[in-house]
């Protein structure tokens, strides 16, 4: 009852900041994801929030998840969809969202019930957007790799790209191949975050997944991991 979350001091109303969030509450999150999709296989139905979530999943959230196929210890992307405001309970949406991921990304075709044993999921719960300046420079120097994920916004087409923080590690990208990328996304020129008629936001989140597909539940240090790839990439003098 929402009279009752309140006198815990939880506001229902206010949206949930990724930095709020408990281990426990993201191995929910991911949790929720993996068990959305495997309800809508056997129901064919969209499944119903359990009673015992904790009062924060119950507040506004943005969140993504991604599913990745995992084979001999390599993954590879089977869908990713989610939203950047928070527009309903972040448990709400990310049931909702991992459904879209599974069967309506436009890149991959519907996941089949026997994928479940070989597929991990991930739920990145994202930050409000931060606008990051007006030049280059500005723009370059206020993107970490390893924490900010991009959002670039077209304003004469309306065109709107997002790459979550996740991406340029995976890649091993440096900040300008990010900015750049992430215009790609949007279907627009790989240089567009240099013209002032494009918008360039910021945001963070964090990242929870599976180590195996059904297996024990982490979040991810992005930060880390890049610096440790970058240790690992450099050469030899």
């Amino acid at each position: 009852m929402p009279g009752e979350y309140e006198r815990r001091g939880e506001d229902l109303e206010k949206p949930v900041d990724p930095e709020e969030l408990t281990e426990e509450e993201g191995t929910t999150l991911v949790r929720l994801a993996r068990k959305s999709v495997e309800y809508f296989f056997k129901n064919r139905s969209i499944m119903p929030l359990p009673d015992n979530l904790p009062p924060r999943l119950l507040r506004p959230g943005a969140a993504f998840v991604t599913i990745e196929k995992l084979v001999d210890g390599e993954r590879s992307l089977r869908g990713c969809i989610g939203v950047i405001r928070p527009i309903d309970k972040l448990a709400k949406v990310v049931v909702e969202v991992a459904l879209e991921s599974a069967f309506n990304d436009p890149r991959f075709p519907p996941l089949r019930e026997e994928e479940l044993d070989s597929v991990i999921f991930e739920v990145s719960v994202l930050s409000d957007m931060e606008y990051i300046g007006d030049s280059p420079q500005e723009r370059v120097s206020n993107v970490v790799i390893g924490r900010d994920g991009l959002l670039v916004v077209d304003t004469l087409t309306g065109r709107q790209g997002l790459l979550l923080p996740e991406v340029p590690i995976d890649y091993m990208w440096d900040v300008e191949t990010f900015l750049s990328q992430t215009c790609v996304k949007a279907g627009l020129y790989p240089s567009c975050w240099k013209s002032k008629t494009v918008k360039v936001y910021r945001f963070r989140a964090r990242v929870w997944w599976e180590k195996s597909p059904r297996g024990p539940i982490e979040e991810r240090n992005l930060r880390e991991e890049y610096l440790r790839k970058l240790r690992e990439t450099k050469p030899l003098k």
